[in-house]
């Protein structure tokens, strides 16, 4: 089966997760970078293979959510990934959860809203999860969000290490910058729809991250200029 740009784009949208974010999130998904597996492989964007059966799966969507912010530093790539039988139907679902994989799909399909698997963000760190109540197991869940908001100033990794780098100054005008976004989660939570307008192709988005990057730290720097204290 060979899927145009267009149709990958179309078939991402019609099953895209259902979102539930914190009534006190301060940053939402900005763009989300798709693609599409018709056989087992590494992923595109994400330290991992993906692995199915053939019988039982058709193929694979890969949400990579991108954020320029979240809460604890600049940069934030989350994911979502969509198993869909010969069927039409979800067969399976995973996500993204601080480095790890979380199964995405409750026993008996509780959290299933026609196509639309519903998930459950971090507040702040947008990790996600099926169950909200998974979010409480974590030490950090309150001081990530409170005392620990920009302690991690631009974050650099493998995906885009050739493309930007970071300095002492940059980290300090980011954390001053989400230092002023610091919340107290509410614990209770709202439904988000990713807009159509949000979906490109994988390439494209990896094309675009660097270039939105360098324009929240030319932000940074305007806003502290007239202070000295930040010199990208």
């Amino acid at each position: 089966m060979t899927i145009t740009k267009t149709g990958i784009l179309e078939k991402a949208i019609s099953y895209a997760p259902i979102l539930m974010f914190d009534q006190n999130e301060p940053f939402y998904p900005d763009l989300v970078g798709i693609s599409l597996l018709e056989k087992p492989g590494p992923s595109p964007s994400f330290n991992r293979e993906i692995l199915f059966p053939l019988e039982a799966v058709q193929f694979v969507i890969e949400y990579a959510i991108w954020w320029d912010y979240e809460i604890g530093h600049l940069y934030e790539l989350e994911h979502v990934w969509v198993y869909v039988g010969h069927d039409g139907e979800v067969v399976d679902c995973e996500v993204s959860f601080h480095g790890k994989v979380l199964r995405g799909l409750l026993k008996d399909r509780v959290n299933m809203v026609d196509r639309h698997v519903c998930l459950y963000s971090q507040p702040g760190k947008h990790a996600f999860s099926p169950l909200p109540v998974v979010f409480e197991l974590l030490p950090d869940l309150y001081s990530a969000t409170g005392v620990k908001a920009g302690c991690d100033g631009l974050l650099v990794n493998d995906l885009f290490k050739d493309y930007y780098q970071t300095n002492e100054l940059i980290d300090a005008g980011v954390r001053d910058y989400l230092k002023t976004k610091a919340f107290v989660p509410a614990m209770q939570f709202k439904e988000y729809i990713l807009e159509p307008e949000r979906f490109m192709t994988w390439d494209k988005l990896f094309e675009i991250i660097p270039q939105r990057i360098m324009s929240r730290l030319n932000e940074l720097e305007q806003m502290n200029q007239k202070n000295g204290d930040f010199d990208a």
